[in-house]
């Protein structure tokens, strides 16, 4: 038994009488793959959120599968297919849209060739396959260690996880300090489902968070970015806000903003702040796109407006100061969570844009509603006035003049073609 592991969990077999999730909840893409596994003789399972969400009633947003079929097996299956990872080497099967991962059931085993920890425990690299049952008990939290299996239907549950989704608790299977070493973002793999979910965090797993949230340190900063992704892309960015202050760990994600947030902030820029992760929250659930750079911009505005300010008392004007300010705290930030460059330049974009939605006179408006970042810089500037930054009036004339004049894409002139790009030549003195 791998050390950290309650030994203790006995598996529970649900019928498919006995339980509530269907074939018609999963998807089709996701079916291919299971039925083609099991016809090939191997063991194939629907696992993780995919099956604990349809039983909590809620519709997955993917569904990852786990097979006793090694991942060069599941390449030999599907033409469709493609290897990923080092550190976890999965199967990504694309169906149009639709990307399912495929995983090999693995065994936790730290004295395995295929297994690498650090001097601190934590997992660098985990390809040592085994069992089904060692596979549910290296998994994260005992809500995740379900599964469907396509063979007869019936959910596995390894880990009392069908008690704890009745009972609204996510709880770590194991030892909390063992888990959250092997891999600290699992602390904030808790906060976005207790979030998501509206769960109560387990209390040794909760007190563990306040004793290693320092080990996120560590986490490479390219990561950091994908996990802050999928937190305030939940639908639930507000809730895993306040969880994720909670817990303390918003130092460890936005450490020049946290310290900020201690100082007492004005009232407005927290409730700023707040009402834009809630447009956030409501754009997802009305199926709307959103983008990373919105919820940068929302959550560093507070310093750049700081810091804006300093700079116009230096005697720099209204817009290079808060281009420079922009400049300065994305500089800072970047060290923590890596963020693309494409999305920095569009927040900073959102912020140099404010102050011209002041000028409502001339020819000034109809550019500013050309920008390509102008839905986005309207929408902040309105949650702005919601909170008393900006004036209700303001965010009125806008949204009329968006009404009485009507943007349309640039006519392309008749006969226009658009431009080939040449290759360049090559060198005629280039070495044959």
């Amino acid at each position: 038994m791998p050390e950290g592991i309650h030994p203790q969990f006995q598996l529970n077999i649900l019928s498919r009488s006995d339980h509530s999730l269907s074939r018609r909840q999963i998807s089709d893409a996701a079916l291919k793959v299971l039925y083609r596994l099991n016809q090939a003789g191997y063991r194939a399972c629907l696992v993780g959120g995919g099956v604990r969400d349809v039983l909590l009633g809620k519709q997955p947003k993917d569904f990852d599968v786990s097979t006793s079929a090694t991942p060069e097996q599941v390449k030999a299956l599907f033409k469709n297919c493609q290897l990923i990872g080092r550190r976890f080497r999965l199967a990504h099967i694309r169906y149009g849209r639709e990307v399912i991962e495929v995983a090999t059931f693995r065994s936790h085993e730290p004295e395995s060739p295929k297994t690498e920890l650090n001097d601190e425990g934590r997992i660098l690299r985990d390809n040592t396959f085994g069992s089904i049952e060692q596979d549910a008990l290296r998994r994260d939290f005992t809500v995740n260690a379900l599964y469907y299996d396509i063979n007869d239907y019936s959910v596995l549950d390894y880990a009392d996880g069908i008690q704890d989704l009745q009972n609204k608790t996510l709880k770590l299977i194991g030892d909390p300090a063992t888990r959250y070493k092997e891999d600290p973002v699992r602390m904030l793999r808790a906060v976005r489902f207790a979030a998501k979910l509206n769960f109560t965090i387990e209390q040794r797993a909760a007190e563990a968070i306040f004793e290693y949230g320092y080990l996120l340190r560590d986490i490479p900063s390219a990561r950091l970015y994908d996990e802050v992704l999928k937190i305030f892309h939940s639908g639930y960015a507000l809730r895993a806000y306040e969880l994720l202050r909670h817990y303390q760990l918003f130092q460890y994600l936005f450490p020049a903003l946290d310290l900020h947030l201690q100082s007492e902030p004005a009232e407005a820029m927290l409730d700023f702040i707040e009402q834009a992760l809630v447009n956030t929250d409501l754009r997802i659930a009305e199926d709307k796109p959103v983008s990373p750079a919105f919820f940068f911009a929302a959550l560093l505005w507070p310093l750049v407006h700081q810091k804006a300010i300093q700079l116009q008392s230096e005697k720099l004007g209204t817009l290079p100061a808060l281009i420079s300010a922009g400049n300065e705290i994305f500089c800072e930030q970047i060290k923590t969570i890596s963020v693309p460059r494409r999305f920095s330049q569009i927040a900073k974009n959102i912020w140099s844009m404010q102050p011209r939605f002041c000028n409502t006179n001339g020819k000034q408006p109809l550019r500013l509603l050309h920008h390509p970042n102008f839905r986005a810089a309207y929408d902040f500037f309105c949650i702005q006035s919601m909170v008393g930054l900006t004036t209700h009036q303001l965010c009125e004339w806008w949204t009329q003049f968006q009404i009485d004049t009507p943007v349309e894409p640039a006519a392309r002139p008749i006969g226009h073609r658009p431009r080939r790009h040449r290759k360049p030549r090559q060198s005629q003195n280039k070495a044959e």
